[in-house]
């Protein structure tokens, strides 16, 4: 993982290395800048190294001397590209970040289509740019203009120093400098078939988990689980210890949460080599800025998931730089608590990928920015473009099954064999609930800012809804933080914006 920035229409190496060292959490093993001859524009590289550490660094060279390549990401399906690309390609390094150049080189733009991975990158070509972004939005991406030149990079901070107005790059999307925005990929919008045979859906469920973990394990560097101890991030730590014979698996929560509970039964179960960590009030308080620093984000949900996420993140790093998360599984077999109360089939489906397509600027955002704020690079199996097209023709009445209604019951169904019964059937958490963290700061926070305090707060801000003086307190550091806070603001989701 990585990452990346650059300047298009305007020579300005010393912006884009300013633009690198504000990010530069995100690569700690190397950097470099692309500066042509014919100075159209530059691109920034900060690199943590996963495939190929000692031959990888970028940015990446081409076929001629003023093409190359920068990219943040994993293309997973690289060996085959390479395969196939070797006779006419003279690959130079071992790293999947150079088949994406390889195959522009030999298919031009379409050459994104055959991806499949997780990805920001830039290709300069002579006079011409290329900027694209994986399906989902995965790894972040944003972009500008200063003087009539385009600017990007992998995070907000990076950008909002020098740009008045900074905007998302979308996912499934790519910019090319003589066509502006094209996009190549959108949430598959399919009718689940009702008469489907349910054993055979229970079976492709488990076929396609699996195979999306064993993708996701290719790496040079040491690989490891976040552990929760909820079904999620269970089911992946299993499947990915029957390929791995050692696995590190992480969990944090205040000292008796039943997150931490869970996982120590999941770790003995599975025989992974299991490493936790106990969150106090003390450290939370003091964390809080440099939390919301890295999330970018002063959502109330978003800052209470990101706490123990950074405190899982931080431990990880000490022993692996790749790391496995379970995100995306409640939103494709309605795994949140407000699912239960859409009666009608049709409306929690399209509610369902609703929940898939705004993952990019909430939960991912979240994961993407407390693992790098680590330098270590986070992937999500359920989020593999297989799956999501499965998920998607499963019947929402197979995913919220009984009375009471059990959440994720074809997911469940799937690895009940796997895993101990009192995990698979146990009830959905949020990460923040679990893990202790809501009950933490409830106590933390109730004097941090009183009722009247929020509510005076609130006049001086009347162009942001802040919902509450907990998200009132954050959005206080959120200001504190950032020079150009307003910038930054203007692309913070909602976590709670969600039609029903």
């Amino acid at each position: 993982m990585c990452g990346i920035t650059g300047i298009w229409g305007q020579n300005n190496p010393i912006l884009v290395k300013s633009m690198m060292d504000s990010i530069a959490h995100r690569g700690p093993d190397a950097e470099g800048i692309y500066a042509p001859a014919n100075k159209s524009g530059n691109l920034g590289h900060r690199r943590l190294s996963i495939m190929d550490p000692k031959g990888g660094d970028q940015p990446i060279y081409g076929e001629v001397p003023n093409r190359a390549i920068i990219a943040n990401g994993e293309i997973y399906n690289f060996p085959q590209l390479r395969s196939s690309l070797q006779e006419q390609s003279d690959f130079q390094t071992s790293s999947d970040s150079e088949a994406i150049l390889r195959l522009y080189e030999d298919r031009g733009v379409s050459a994104i289509e055959e991806l499949d991975g997780m990805y920001a990158f830039a290709i300069a070509d002579g006079e011409k740019l290329l900027v694209a972004r994986d399906p989902l939005g995965i790894k972040p991406l944003y972009y500008g203009e200063i003087e009539g030149a385009w600017v990007f990079a992998s995070e907000l901070k990076a950008i909002s120093q020098h740009c008045k107005n900074v905007c998302e790059f979308p996912p499934g999307s790519y910019y090319h400098s003589d066509k502006g925005f094209s996009t190549f990929y959108s949430v598959p919008d399919l009718y689940p078939d009702s008469n489907a045979d349910v054993e055979e859906l229970i079976a492709r469920v488990r076929q396609t988990v699996e195979e999306s973990v064993i993708k996701r394990l290719m790496s040079d560097v040491p690989l490891g689980a976040f552990l929760s101890g909820g079904l999620d991030s269970s089911i992946i730590a299993a499947v990915a210890k029957q390929h791995k014979e050692q696995l590190h698996t992480f969990s944090v929560g205040i000292g008796d949460s039943r997150d931490l509970e869970a996982a120590r039964k999941v770790s003995a179960h599975l025989g992974t080599i299991h490493h936790e960590y106990i969150i106090t009030p003390e450290e939370v308080n003091a964390k809080l800025p440099e939390i919301i620093y890295y999330l970018e984000s002063f959502d109330q949900d978003l800052v209470r998931s990101a706490i123990p996420c950074y405190f899982t993140s931080r431990m990880a790093a000490e022993y692996v730089k790749v790391i496995l998360t379970g995100e995306g599984a409640d939103e494709l077999f309605a795994g949140y608590t407000y699912y239960k109360d859409i009666p009608d089939e049709d409306v929690l489906h399209k509610e369902l990928r609703r929940s898939v397509s705004s993952l990019h600027n909430i939960n991912l955002q979240r994961v993407d920015r407390m693992t790098m704020a680590h330098a270590i690079e986070g992937r999500v199996p359920f989020l593999d473009l297989n799956m999501i097209e499965l998920g998607q023709q499963i019947p929402a009445k197979l995913k919220l099954v009984g009375e009471p209604l059990v959440e994720k019951w074809i997911l469940r169904k799937a690895f009940e064999d796997m895993l101990p019964s009192e995990i698979v059937w146990r009830k959905k958490e949020q990460f923040d609930e679990g893990s202790g963290t809501v009950d933490m700061l409830e106590e933390l926070l109730s004097n941090k800012m009183t009722q009247a305090q929020a509510q005076e707060y609130q006049a001086k801000h009347p162009n942001i809804t802040l919902r509450s003086p907990e998200e009132c307190f954050y959005h206080n550091i959120f200001v504190d933080v950032f020079e150009n806070s307003e910038v930054v603001s203007s692309n913070v989701a909602r976590w709670s914006e969600r039609p029903v």
